[in-house]
């Protein structure tokens, strides 16, 4: 399967036209959050909407920027992973939406505690002896998890969440998409646990990745590819 990574858009629909013919080309579109410009809600129905014409398998979750009933939208559109789980070809997604409560000026800042209390039904379904990797699951944070290469802001310093990254360590999913962090575009590793910030799309930023195998014999990766338009 080849995925389109894409993160925080806010608003820039012309990004998401540039995208036509990658996404085209891919199986699925998973996205970190921030569809709106901030200090601008109302950018981001438009930019959903444009998403959503983009590809028929889209997944995402709300950013920072994005107003906590803007879920209802995403909802309602059949493209939201936050607080829930999707099925797609083996695969089992989920995610957690907003950001960290740090600027206090956005419109979705949580606690740390909210923020992984997203993943529940995840760690409802995995009970309290799970152990290992679950390597067909995919989550969609739009904050970081703490302490990798993408959530270091400007100055070095790491803003990611702790408990999504205490989450990925026990759970270790095949894959974790994420964003908020526009200078922060990377690759990195939590164990086994592939993490991409792609980078803000706003910017002309996205990552591609491939996953291979089934539910059977198991999924992999390809190294994700870091781009732009």
């Amino acid at each position: 399967m080849k995925v389109l990574i894409i993160s925080d858009g806010h608003g820039a629909v012309e990004q998401l036209d540039r995208l036509e013919n990658i996404a085209r080309e891919s199986d699925m579109i998973l996205f970190g959050g921030d569809f709106a410009l901030d200090g601008d809600p109302s950018t981001g129905k438009p930019f959903m909407e444009r998403l959503a014409a983009l590809h028929d398998n889209v997944f995402s979750v709300c950013g920072n920027c994005d107003e906590p009933v803007f879920r209802d939208d995403l909802e309602e559109m059949d493209i939201s992973v936050e607080a829930s789980i999707s099925y797609f070809n083996g695969l089992m997604l989920s995610g957690s939406g907003g950001g960290s409560i740090f600027t206090r000026t956005t419109v979705n800042e949580r606690t740390d505690e909210d923020l992984v209390s997203d993943l529940h039904l995840i760690r409802d379904s995995a009970g309290e002896d799970f152990s290992g990797s679950w390597d067909n699951l995919v989550l969609i944070v739009h904050n970081p998890p703490a302490d990798t290469a993408c959530d270091r802001i400007t100055s070095g310093s790491h803003v990611g969440s702790p408990s999504i990254r205490a989450f990925i360590e026990r759970y270790q999913p095949l894959l974790v998409v994420c964003g908020h962090i526009h200078e922060s575009a990377a690759v990195d590793r939590i164990g086994k646990t592939v993490v991409v910030n792609p980078g803000a799309l706003q910017d002309g930023a996205y990552a591609l990745v491939e996953i291979s195998g089934d539910s059977k014999k198991g999924f992999t990766l390809s190294e994700p590819a870091l781009l732009r338009l």
